[in-house]
């Protein structure tokens, strides 16, 4: 009988710290312990390629929340993304956030850099200066066949000699 009542006891002990292990992964997984209270903030961004749901958001190395979530503006079809912040974390009203790879062929995250002003954003405002997502893939094809800002200035002094003979030929 004592047997019996101690192989139950280690058996539930057992079950339940199985249980707590798993509660603990996943939340720990899904960066929901990160902090206890939060608040959302918005983000407009031309370009949010490789942000997704659960990507870091991070200021001067250390992470200070999750992205929410990411959806598309029809009106002008840009990339807004839901940010879920620490709430001890006061952002100023001109703040910047970008969006970051770590390492080279990395994972995506949100970089936020505080601004100067006295104001803070409140829940649910929005970071209006981002910086965009940095295509590889167009920066190494740049590279590899000529960079095109080159051919940009060449056409630019090209127009502004045309442009001046014209002027010339006008006003003798």
């Amino acid at each position: 009988m004592k047997n019996t009542k101690l192989e139950l006891s280690v058996g539930i002990f057992v079950i339940l710290g199985i249980a707590a292990i798993a509660y603990m992964t996943i939340k720990l997984g899904t960066g929901s312990m990160v902090g206890g209270d939060t608040y959302l903030i918005e983000t407009r961004f031309a370009n949010a390629g490789g942000i997704h749901a659960g990507s870091s958001v991070l200021m001067s190395g250390v992470t200070v929340g999750r992205v929410e979530g990411v959806r598309m503006e029809p009106s002008d079809y840009s990339a807004i993304v839901t940010l879920r912040l620490l709430s001890g974390l006061r952002l100023p009203t001109d703040s910047m956030a970008s969006v970051k790879t770590s390492g080279l062929i990395g994972d995506k995250y949100v970089a936020l850099s505080p601004g100067a002003e006295e104001e803070y954003l409140k829940p649910g405002e929005r970071i209006t200066m981002t910086e965009s997502a940095v295509d590889l893939e167009s920066l190494i094809g740049k590279m590899a066949f000529g960079s095109v800002s080159k051919n940009d200035k060449e056409t630019k002094e090209k127009d502004s000699k045309e442009t001046k003979e014209k002027v010339k030929k006008n006003n003798p």
